[in-house]
């Protein structure tokens, strides 16, 4: 597969996961796999948002511990309620009351004063017949189907709480409670009946209403609303998303938007411990009030109206339920998530939910399905994940993009409920934008990791693979343009390569240069060097570039005797398959020149093609030193400057001084070495050689011409190069140093001559 086509399957690849696992979370929502995680999203932004105030007072009459020691067991009497009922509205002056508790016999022990029970029943029944602003609770008595609407019905009438002593028997089919006597009469209660069911048990969304085949049934909390706002009972109009509530001069005072065609969100307004926005008192105590109400002691009577004449019971809703835990009516809520509280207080959030008209507002749906909230998703997924998975120069900068958009969606999130209590969803849109965002990145890796391979197996070519190796692990890359850095420049060249071109086949030349260059990239990157470019049979490369090498110079030295080293076994090889290569190749030498100085590094070129290279003065000179070699009979010369910094870094190369030149071009002198060879190769009699030649210079600079050339024949002899005996050598330094020698003594230099020998050649 060709690269662009691996790219384009690579750039599918990552864009069918950034579609894939927004979907995939937007199923799980649908789905209501994430209901937990948004709900507990939905708490923290209920307490981020604190409680609130509503324009309707609630009271809560609580059945608490104090009531049932004071009173007795549970269930009681229903005269008790009857009685407070009673009080409250008659002398307290409040609105309504909402009972929530279901008067049921289930449970009523068979020892029980029955006559007693069935008294209460009566004196209830009888506050209950003019038809008081009091509501009963009701529950879910029967299965529970669906319409062609979608909406829950009951197959019966909701299990209402009958007044009877103990009689069996269906659910009358009219919306009241039946009173039974023991003699068989009948007498009928038309009392205001509310639902006190929420949906799955919690506290979070209730059912609105339940329609039956006998009538319709309305939540305690919109019933108390009913009657906070003075509606009759046919001024409750439900639509298909809302109902409202209108007044008999057709005035609507409300408008309570329902979901899922029949639901009502919880609006939480305060913590149940809250006491300014939850006053509560006790039933025992409201009860005893209400007796005290008939004393007849006036100073009974009169506190009883102190206590009903509280300014707080004045056009309150007053809720009577239970609250201790032994009822077991125990829910948490997003501001008590902690400790159950009292499931009592979702009816007055409610209440204050309906009454203030701060509903919560879901994102919009269409057939049961959360297109908007899945369109957020999909969005915010994209973004983010886009923004996660940029790469460039400015892939850091997108990354932080990402994370800032993620906390920009949360800070939306927040700040919408809080303006307005619209809730947007959490769970979905940042599990999928995270994670979308953490597989585009493991795809990155990956794309990074094979583009890193390919960089390296790209570059290989060029740099040794330890300083691939070294470039990629520091991150740096090559700086664009230039820059100084000191470096080695390292040039090799073949000895007489235009020969072999005379008597060897295209063929026979390709075969012979890409064994000889293998041979020598293959020691210069070895050693850190970098390879610069080939000219023809030249080798160009640098040491100490791109990565930085505090021992260049002694690498570079090194490498060029191991360069030799292979050229000499190289040529022993070809030696050894026969009549393959012409004589001239069993000869085969090539020549080296080294400097170390500062240079201009960098990508030179045109802006559409460019090469790494190197470029000055001192780069210049390293060429010199390897077409200068040549005059001086040496297979690697360098500068003084290389064999000083190669000294600083290790003792394993020979130098032989051979001078100061001025090389064509340049008008500086400069002191040049040959590089004899490593310690361990440099035989004893080289050694000897060595010495002689340098007594022998000294005698030079000396203008003792005679002795110089004494010693200069001498070292002569000892030479490791020499013509004739030496495969493909044709000079040495002695040779050269003779020659020169010779031509002093016969036009002797002029008086301020210091020993500076002037090329003429490059």
């Amino acid at each position: 597969m060709a690269p662009t086509k691996k790219k384009t399957a690579l750039s599918r690849l990552r864009w069918g996961l950034l579609w894939s696992v927004p979907l995939l979370w937007c199923l799980a929502s649908q789905a209501g796999w994430l209901t937990f995680f948004e709900n507990k999203a939905l708490d923290w932004r209920f307490r981020f948002r604190g409680e609130a105030d509503a324009p309707v007072k609630v009271i809560y009459v609580d059945i608490d511990s104090q009531s049932l020691a004071e009173i007795g067991g549970f269930p009681w009497s229903r005269s008790y309620f009857a009685r407070v009922c009673s009080a409250l509205i008659e002398r307290a002056g409040v609105r309504a009351v909402g009972i929530d508790v279901v008067f049921s016999e289930n449970g009523v022990a068979e020892a029980i004063d029955w006559k007693k029970r069935v008294d209460g029943n009566r004196e209830f029944a009888r506050y209950l017949a003019p038809t008081p602003p009091v509501v009963l609770a009701a529950s879910y008595g029967a299965a529970i189907d669906r319409d062609i609407n979608g909406r829950l019905v009951f197959r019966q009438l909701p299990r209402v709480d009958r007044l009877a002593g103990g009689e069996a028997g269906e659910p009358p089919e009219t919306p009241a409670f039946r009173l039974s006597e023991r003699d068989g009469a009948r007498l009928w209660s038309p009392a205001v009946v509310g639902l006190i069911d929420t949906r799955d048990g919690g506290t979070r969304a209730v059912p609105a209403y339940a329609p039956t085949a006998v009538r319709t049934y309305l939540h305690l909390s919109i019933e108390l609303a009913r009657l906070h706002y003075g509606v009759p009972a046919d001024g409750v109009k439900i639509a298909a998303d809302h109902i409202d509530l209108v007044r008999a001069d057709g005035v609507r005072v409300a408008r309570i938007p329902l979901r899922e065609r029949q639901f009502l969100d919880v609006n939480w307004f305060s913590a149940w411990t809250s006491p300014a926005r939850n006053p509560r008192v006790g039933f025992s105590t409201v009860f005893a009030y209400a007796d005290m109400l008939a004393s007849g002691k006036p100073e009974e009577r009169a506190a009883a109206e102190t206590f009903f004449a509280q300014p707080d019971f004045k056009n309150a809703i007053v809720l009577i339920g239970p609250v201790d835990p032994l009822l077991q009516d125990l829910a948490t809520t997003p501001f008590d998530d902690l400790v159950p509280v009292p499931k009592v207080s979702i009816h007055g959030n409610l209440l204050k939910t309906i009454v203030s008209g701060k509903y919560l507002h879901p994102l919009p749906e269409w057939r049961g399905v959360a297109w908007a909230g899945h369109a957020i998703t999909l969005a915010l997924t994209l973004l983010v994940a886009a923004l996660a998975t940029a790469g460039g120069a400015r892939g850091a900068l997108a990354k932080l993009g990402a994370m800032a958009a993620l906390g920009g969606y949360v800070a939306l999130v927040f700040g919408c409920f809080r303006a307005g209590q619209i809730v947007l969803p959490v769970a979905a849109p940042l599990g999928a934008a995270f994670t979308a965002s953490f597989l585009g990145v493991i795809v990155q890796l990956i794309e990074e990791q094979k583009q890193k391979g390919r960089i390296k197996g790209l570059f290989g070519t060029y740099l040794a693979p330890s300083v691939v190796d070294a470039m990629i692990e520091s991150g740096r890359d090559p700086e664009l343009g230039g820059h100084d850095a000191e470096i080695t420049a390292y040039f090799s060249d073949i000895q007489g390569f235009s020969a072999f071109s005379e008597v060897m086949s295209s063929a026979q030349l390709t075969e012979l240069l890409n064994e000889y260059l293998t041979a020598c990239t293959d020691i210069v990157q070895a050693e850190g060097g970098s390879l610069d470019k080939y000219i023809g049979d030249a080798v160009v490369a640098m040491y100490g570039a791109p990565i930085e090498l505090t021992d260049h110079a002694y690498r570079a030295c090194v490498a060029s005797q191991l360069v030799q080293r292979r050229i000499a076994e190289l040529r022993e090889k070809w030696r050894g398959e026969g009549g393959r290569w012409p004589a001239p190749v069993h000869g085969l030498r090539t020549r080296i020149g080294l400097n170390t100085g500062e240079c201009m590094i960098g990508n030179m070129g045109s802006r559409t093609r460019f090469n790494y290279t190197m470029m000055g003065d001192n780069v210049n000179l390293a060429a010199r030193m390897e077409s200068g070699a040549k005059s001086w009979g040496v297979y690697t010369l360098c500068t003084e400057a290389t064999r000083r910094a190669c000294e600083r870094h290790g003792d394993r190369v020979v130098f032989r001084p051979l001078g100061r030149i001025v090389v064509k071009g340049r008008t500086q002198p400069v002191p040049i070495h040959e590089i004899v060879g490593l310690k361990e190769d440099v035989t004893p009699r080289t050694h000897e050689c060595l010495g002689l030649f340098a007594d022998a210079l000294e005698r030079y600079y000396a203008r003792d011409w005679t002795r110089a050339e004494g010693l200069f024949a001498q070292s002569g002899e000892l030479e490791p190069n020499l013509p004739g005996r030496t495969p493909g050598v044709t000079d040495n330094p002695s040779r050269v140093y003779l020659r020169i020698v010779a031509h002093h003594r016969a036009e002797p230099p002029p008086e301020d001559w210091d020993g500076v020998f002037v090329m003429q050649e490059k």
